[in-house]
C-alpha cells in the first residue's frame, strides 16, 4: 500500500500543482500575477494590501450649486457678528472716532452684533452659491479639456469665478455694509433702514441703480484673491495634509485644516481691498461739492494712506480673520457634512 500510496504521489501531482506548472509554461515571463486564476490559491504581497476605497460617485450640478449656497447661508450665521465688528472697526477711523467694542455694546446692545444679518444671508445666496459653485463646474470642466487639475488651473478658475460672483452679489454686500455700520454713525447721518428690502428700495429710489455697485471694483477685486488663495488653495492645502499628515482628504479634520491656512493667508491679501470696498458702499455724496469722496480702488487706497497711514487700511483685522478664517472653516466643513450626507442617502 505504501508503495502504491508513493507511487501515486509521484505520477499524479495536485490540482493547484498542475494549475501552476501549466500556466507558468504558458507565460513568456513566468509571471503568475498576470493570471487571475491564480489570485486566490497563491497570495502575493500585493494582495494582502486591502485595495483603497472607491472614490464617491460625482455630485450633479444642482447638488453641488445647492450644497454650496446653504453652506455659505450656515456659515454666515455664524460669523456675522464678527463681520460686524471688523465692519465698524475699520470703518470708525474714517469718521474719526476710536473704535470700543465695550462701547458699541453699552450704547447700541449685543443684539445690534446682528445689524445687516439678513442682507448678508442673502448676500451669500448669490456670492457663496456662484462662487463655489462656478468654481467646481468650471474647475471639473477644464480638467475634461486638459486631462488635469493643478495648481495653476485652480488660480485661473478662482479668481475668475470670484470676480464673477461679487459682481453678481454686489447690491446685497452694500446693503450688508450700510446695515452693519449704520448704528455707529451720528444719528443725523443714519439711514435707519428697516431691512435688507427697506435697502434695495430706498437705494434705488433716492440714489439709482449705480448705487447697488458702489464698491464693486475692490470687491471683485478681493473676490478674485479670495478665489485664488481661499478655494483655489482649499483643494491645494487638502492635499498637502492628506499627503503629509496622512489625513484622509475631505475628512472633517482635513477640511477644517486647510481652511484654517487658506482663511489666514487671504484675509493678510485682501484686507486692503475689504477696507476699500467697505469705505466706498457706505460713503456718501459731500454736501458741497455733491462728489463722492472716494472713486476708485487705487484712488482709494493712496487717499486713505495718505491720510491716515497704510496699516489703518488693517483696523478690525483680528474680526476680519475671524470672519473670514472662521467663514472659510464653517463653511466647508458644513458643506462636506451636507454632502456627506446627502451621499449616504443616494
Amino acid at each position: 500500500w505504501n508503495g502504491r500510496k508513493r507511487k501515486s504521489h509521484q505520477t499524479e501531482p495536485s490540482s493547484a500543482r498542475a494549475r501552476l506548472d501549466i500556466v507558468l509554461s504558458s507565460s513568456p515571463r513566468g509571471d503568475w500575477h498576470a493570471h487571475p486564476q491564480l489570485a486566490g490559491p497563491f497570495p502575493t504581497m500585493s494582495s494582502s494590501t486591502a485595495p483603497s476605497p472607491p472614490s464617491p460617485p460625482p455630485l450633479s450640478k444642482p447638488v453641488v450649486f445647492a450644497t454650496s449656497g446653504l453652506g455659505g447661508v450656515l456659515g454666515w450665521a455664524i460669523v456675522h457678528p464678527a463681520n460686524t465688528v471688523a465692519v465698524r472697526m475699520n470703518l470708525a477711523s474714517m469718521q474719526g472716532k476710536q473704535f470700543s467694542f465695550s462701547a458699541m455694546i453699552k450704547e447700541n446692545g449685543i443684539k445690534s452684533l446682528y445689524d445687516g444679518l439678513s442682507a448678508g444671508l442673502w448676500r451669500q445666496v448669490f456670492y457663496a452659491t456662484s462662487r463655489f459653485g462656478l468654481f467646481e463646474t468650471c474647475r471639473d470642466q477644464l480638467h475634461e479639456i486638459r486631462g488635469k487639475t493643478d495648481f495653476a488651473g485652480r488660480v485661473v478658475v478662482g479668481a475668475a469665478t470670484g470676480a464673477t460672483a461679487a459682481l453678481i452679489s454686489c447690491p446685497m454686500e452694500v446693503a450688508t455694509v450700510r446695515m452693519s455700520n449704520d448704528a455707529t454713525l451720528p444719528a443725523a447721518e443714519r439711514r435707519n433702514y428697516t431691512g435688507v428690502f427697506d435697502v434695495v428700495r430706498r437705494m434705488y429710489a433716492e440714489e439709482g441703480v449705480s448705487a447697488f455697485y458702489r464698491g464693486a471694483t475692490p470687491f471683485a477685486q478681493r473676490a478674485a484673491l479670495v478665489g485664488v488663495f481661499q478655494v483655489a488653495t482649499l483643494d491645494q492645502f487638502k492635499e498637502l495634509y492628506s499627503h503629509y499628515l496622512s489625513q484622509k482628504k475631505n475628512s472633517i479634520p482635513n477640511v477644517f485644516c486647510a481652511a484654517m491656512t487658506s482663511g489666514f493667508i487671504y484675509s493678510i491679501a485682501t484686507m486692503p481691498l475689504e477696507a476699500s470696498k467697505n469705505r466706498m458702499a457706505s460713503q456718501k455724496p459731500d454736501p458741497k461739492t455733491g462728489k463722492l469722496p472716494y472713486t476708485s480702488t487705487i484712488q482709494t487706497l493712496r487717499a486713505v494712506s495718505a491720510k491716515e497711514g497704510f496699516l489703518s487700511l488693517y483696523n478690525g483685522f483680528l474680526p476680519y480673520y475671524m470672519r473670514c478664517g472662521g467663514h472659510t472653516v464653517s463653511m466647508f466643513v458644513i458643506v462636506q457634512m451636507i454632502r456627506d450626507q446627502y451621499r449616504s442617502l443616494m
